[in-house]
This record gives structure tokens, sequence and C-alpha cells, in this order.
């Protein structure tokens, strides 16, 4: 394929994407194939030819829309959304097509330079500190390691990188239950080990207990071990819980550890200034994440992590050779000091795009109905016979359970989960809840209306109401 042929072929994918959304409503949300049949449909090798493009484009249309879950569907309320607003999806192509490695301001001045100003917006926009600066990294879990390979590096005095941790005091990492399981891979990555995360307990909102937290830190120093860090937790991916910041926070300035607040999903309701209440004390962290591309529009991957000091993350992260130093500049920001992958995408272009062309204001819109509808949804399936809500509606994010009579309610639970999920009309996902199976409901799509909410409630009693035991 010529660049000379690029407009035409440009022209036809962006006219079936725009088919795609305006028929989207009228696919099963999830890919109703088994494993094995889209592999089938794939020749076992690559061609030794070209191949006309008009028989690739037929190919992707025969074998791939039916073979995904369509995260963009306006009734999908499983895992988090993952959305891909317009505006985005526009900016997402004109990255593309100029294929930059933002790894240094050299490599991309207006990669960088945009990047910080879209991490300024950002920080005004959630309330933060003018102290704050901050970073776009490809996603919540990669900042979440970041900041654990800093929490250790401060801990070990910034000895670790270089004499290894053999021979090292243990180090210690706190967290609860709710935490992602993003904590745990972190620690790993880390080799601080998954033996020294430490589990603190958590309250009856599932809220991890700052004085249960100050007291394992005691003991731990007592025992010989090195307590590093803290990572709290704002809107858990479980059922959407919220640790109580400030003392947390305060316990860890009082205790000279690195704290880290992984607001990966809720994040993004902070621009709604009546919601900050949630995390309140978040001023003193000294690093928090929220992805963009979770509930504010953007696609993934585009995660922002903010900073109150970067120095101590460039001081674990950054590696300088001969040939990644800019000669022609001095004080330049590289980006890449602050993540761990050298090149970096173009991200900052898709958040320019979405807050320019919905607004703040319209954001916050789609947030405060979100939460809205959730919690009429919530009220709703209460009303539904033998179905129990388990854990409240949190942000936008709530559980509930299947109890028919004579059956063991996890096991109705899991079935019933099955059937919503074959039936196609809606797509949701299950967690474990204090040993209890529960089906999550989050409402977060880009485009979801009000009647594609509660449309759930009326799938899960006509599902039910047909069991003879309902």
């Amino acid at each position: 394929m010529r660049y000379d042929e690029y407009g035409r072929w440009s022209r036809r994918a962006s006219d079936w994407i725009e088919s795609y959304f305006a028929t989207i409503d009228d696919r099963p949300v999830r890919a109703e194939t088994r494993p094995g049949d889209i592999a089938a449909l794939i020749p076992e090798s690559a061609p030794e030819q070209p191949e006309p493009m008009e028989t690739v484009f037929s190919d992707f249309e025969r074998i791939i829309p039916d073979g995904l879950t369509h995260w963009q569907h306006p009734r999908f309320f499983a895992y988090f959304p993952a959305n891909a607003a317009p505006a985005s999806m526009i900016a997402e192509q004109l990255t593309s097509a100029f294929g930059v490695l933002c790894m240094l301001w050299q490599t991309s001045p207006a990669g960088t330079e945009l990047e910080i100003a879209m991490v300024g917006w950002i920080r005004q926009a959630l309330g933060l500190p003018d102290s704050f600066r901050g970073v776009i990294q490809e996603s919540a879990s990669s900042a979440t390691l970041t900041a654990v390979l800093t929490m250790r590096e401060r801990a070990l005095g910034f000895d670790g990188n270089r004499t290894g941790l053999a021979g090292q005091r243990r180090v210690r990492i706190y967290t609860s239950d709710e935490a992602h399981s993003s904590v745990e891979k972190a620690v790993r990555i880390a080799g601080v080990g998954s033996e020294n995360l430490i589990r603190i307990p958590t309250d009856d909102a599932d809220s991890l207990i700052a004085e249960a937290l100050s007291e394992r830190i005691v003991e731990d120093r007592r025992a010989g071990h090195i307590p590093a860090g803290v990572v709290a937790v704002i809107g858990s991916t479980s059922v959407g819980a919220s640790d109580h910041l400030r003392p947390i926070l305060e316990t860890c300035r009082r205790e000279r550890l690195y704290s880290h607040v992984d607001a990966a999903w809720a994040g993004s309701a902070m621009i709604c200034p009546e919601l900050r209440q949630t995390w309140d004390g978040i001023e003193f962290a000294d690093s928090l994440v929220f992805n963009p591309h979770k509930w504010l529009g953007a696609q993934f991957d585009c995660s922002v992590q903010l900073l109150a000091d970067p120095a101590d993350q460039v001081r674990t992260l950054a590696v300088k050779p001969g040939y990644l130093k800019t000669l022609e500049h001095s004080g330049v920001v590289d980006l890449s000091e602050l993540s761990i992958p050298l090149g970096r995408r173009f991200r900052a272009l898709k958040l320019w795009f979405l807050f320019r062309a919905y607004g703040l204001e319209g954001l916050r819109s789609r947030i405060r109905n979100h939460i809205a509808w959730a919690r009429e949804l919530e009220g709703r399936l209460a009303d539904v016979p033998k179905i129990e809500i388990v854990t409240p509606c949190r942000f936008s994010l709530f559980t509930f359970r299947y109890r028919p009579d004579n059956q063991d309610p996890d096991t109705a639970t899991r079935d019933l989960l099955q059937r919503l999920n074959q039936d196609g009309r809606i797509y949701l996902t299950q967690t474990i809840h204090r040993g209890q199976f529960v089906i999550r409901v989050q409402v977060g799509q880009f485009d979801t209306t009000r009647d594609d909410v509660l449309s759930v409630a009326d799938v899960v009693a006509e599902l039910t109401s047909s069991d003879g035991s309902a």
C-alpha cells in the first residue's frame, strides 16, 4: 500500500467506524465465539506476496468484529470502561500518522511540552496543589510499579539499584485486600516479594484501618524490617471502596514512608468538586495515579501519574547515556526519566482534543449522570425478588447476588451471571467479596443512556422470573 492510496482506505475505515457506532446497539455486548473460532479463520503463515487491500479489509470485516467483546457498547457494565470518545479517536489517528517517540524533549518538543501542559490542566481540574507535577504513563500498573520502585529506593537510601537487594533487610510495603492485583505484581517485579506486601485489615466500609497500619509499621521495625511505603485506594476495582486518606497519609509522613494513591478509575470523578471529600487529604500524597482512558473518554493507553516532588522518581529511574543527552539546550525536561520504558507514545494529543471538544463541564455531566443512573439502578434491582444488594453504590459501582429458595447463593449467582452474559443484551462481571460470589455493576461507558443502564434490572428480572425457585 502506497501513501497515495492512504486517503481512500482511511475514508473506507472511517465510513466503517461510523457505521459500526451507528449499529453497535444491535450487537451482543460480548463475543459469541468459542475458543479457537477466530484462530481457525487465520492462515498459519504470513503471505509471501502482497495481497490487495480490498482482500485485507474484507477479511477484517468478516473475521474481526464478531470476535470482539464490544467495549464501546452502551450496555457494557463489566470491569471498568475503556472509553474511546470520537474526539480522542481523531487525535489517535493523527498520532499514528506522526509515529513519533516522545522519550526526550528533542525527539518531539511538542510532545513533551503538550504533555506538561495537559498534566497541568488535569492538576487544576482535580483541585490539586500547584506544586504537583506529573507524567502520562501507559497504565496505572506502570505508575504503581514506578511508585513501588521509588518506595524501595528511598527506604534503602537509593542504594538498591546500585548494589541489588541481596543481603538487605526485608523491605515492607502496606496496602489492603481492596488493592488492585497490580500492586502485588509491582512488589514482585521490584524484587520486594509478595511476602513483604502486608495486607492491613479493613473496616465495615472496606477501607484500610489507619490505626492497624501504624501498629504494623511499629511491629515491623521492631522485627528489623524496613517499612517503605503505603499504597492507598480510591475506588477499588472489586467493590469501589475508598480508603480514608487523611489519617493514612498523616501516618506515612510521621513514619517517613512514601505514599501512593491508586485512583485509577474513580480519580476521574474528582473533576466534580462535590465528590472530592472522598479523597480528603490527597494533597499529602507523594504519588497518585488515575486513568483518563477509563472514565474520561480517552482511549487506552493514557494514565496520569501526579507527584508531589518528581525528584525521587527521577533518581530511581533515570539512566542517561551519552546518546540520550540533548546537546543544544540545557534545562529541558525528558519525561522518559519518570517512566520505565524509554520509548513513549504521544498520548497528550488525545487529552488536548478531548478536553477542548467536550469541556470540563461536559465531562462532569457525564460522570454525574453515570453516578445518578447507577444509584437508580441499584434501587430497581433491590426490588427484584431474590436479588440482594451486597455492597452499596460507590461512585457508579455496586454489587449484588441472587438468593433463590433452596439453592446455594454462590452457585445461583454464578449461574445467573452466565445466563446474563449469554443472553447478550448486557455484559457484567463478578468478584469475590468477603468470601461471597457477587456480580459487579459498573456504569461508565461514554455514550450509555439512562435507558441502557436501567435495562440491567429488566434483564435480571426477566431471567430470574422464569426460575421455579424464584
